[in-house]
């Protein structure tokens, strides 16, 4: 049992010799050695950063909304009465003014009403003419004669009811616009409320959209606003003319409307709007980009750059926009503040800036 002990040990040195051999000729130990002696003469390891030069610019307080382009005026035409179409009046896509007959409906019974009427009217006024002549002559009694003027008052009466009724078997343009595509034909049988066709206006249009409570108080007559839509490749301005006098309950927001000159027609009711609302501008203000704010629980930090080493500050916050944050204490004009790597970096560790850039908002 010895002498397989002594194999074994014997086999185990000389695996050990040949291992430090063949490590002192691989460099292991000395670049290990190489290492330490680098780290430590090196001395403490440099984070590269980027940073900004803080100056004093304009600042403008934004809020971005979705809302809806509408027409001025819009409405879809119907008839009053039921009946049968007979005649359509109006070309689609066509522009019409005001009072042009669009839709006539078979009027035939009432024209023959009014016929009737026609004669019977003629005949009252002759009749009151008479009694009222006779009544001068003391030829016939106070009442004969009123019976005479209220047989034409009543004609009359009944002549304005079959007029009304006439205007109503006649569909016209309630103000000047486009009128869309019919939903009819000639000879149709329509009832009251069925649609014929739709008349907007479309110069000038209305742009709506809301804007949350807390900032309701911003918002004014004759603020302007600027938005954007899908089929314009720029930036359009309207003008707020009116709101709501009331916030919604349920999505607790301000209704806002504007109005837009559309001169060139560019816009059509019912497209999707972007708008950019400006609640206030300050024409001083001190910026910095929202990366470089650090949140704490009493507030907000950044690391500022001084003498080549990283320094917290304590800072507070006004405005925000979606790419910077007003300081409003806590940093000047010409401060240095770093940008990048603000999860590596430490109060008073030693930076290097390899870009640097003057922010100027």
């Amino acid at each position: 049992m010895s002498k397989l002990l002594k194999r074994i040990f014997s086999i185990l040195l000389i695996l050990a010799v040949l291992l430090l051999i063949v490590g002192r000729k691989a460099g292991w130990f000395e670049r290990t050695d190489e290492n330490k002696t680098a780290k430590t003469a090196s001395g403490p390891e440099v984070l590269p950063v980027n940073a900004v030069v803080l100056a004093s610019g304009g600042l403008s307080d934004l809020i971005y909304a979705t809302g809806t382009i509408l027409a001025d005026e819009q409405v879809d035409l119907s008839a009053e009465v039921s009946g049968r179409i007979t005649s359509i009046r109006f070309t689609e896509g066509s522009f019409v003014k005001k009072g042009d007959l669009l839709v006539t409906i078979n009027d035939a019974e009432l024209l023959a009403q009014q016929r009737k009427n026609n004669y019977t009217l003629r005949l009252a006024e002759e009749r009151e003419a008479r009694q009222k002549s006779l009544l001068a002559k003391e030829a016939v009694s106070q009442e004969v004669y009123d019976r005479a003027l209220t047989e034409l008052n009543t004609v009359q009466a009944e002549a304005a009811l079959i007029e009304a009724q006439l205007q109503k078997t006649r569909v016209v343009a309630p103000f000047d616009g486009t009128i869309g595509l019919r939903q009819v034909s000639e000879g149709a049988y329509i009832t009251p409320g069925q649609r014929i066709a739709s008349l907007a206006r479309t110069i000038p249009v209305k742009l709506e959209f809301t804007v949350p409570e807390r900032f309701s108080g911003s918002v004014s007559k004759g603020a302007k606003v600027k938005f954007s839509v899908e089929s314009i490749d720029r930036q359009l301005e309207a003008e707020v003319y009116a709101t709501e006098p009331r916030i919604d309950p349920v999505t607790r927001a301000l209704t806002v409307r504007a109005t837009y000159p559309n001169t060139r027609g560019e816009l059509n009711p019912g497209a999707y709007a972007r708008v950019e609302f400006k609640l206030n501008h300050l024409s001083e203000a001190i910026t910095v980009p929202a990366q470089a704010i650090v949140p704490e629980l009493g507030g907000f930090k950044v690391f500022v750059y001084r003498g080549g080493k990283a320094e917290t500050r304590d800072i507070s916050v006004g405005i925000r926009t979606n790419e910077a944050v007003q300081v409003v204490d806590g940093l000047s004009v010409g401060d240095t503040v770093i940008t990048t790597g603000i999860l590596q970096v430490r109060n008073g560790m030693p930076v290097n800036i390899d870009n640097l850039t003057v922010r100027n908002p």
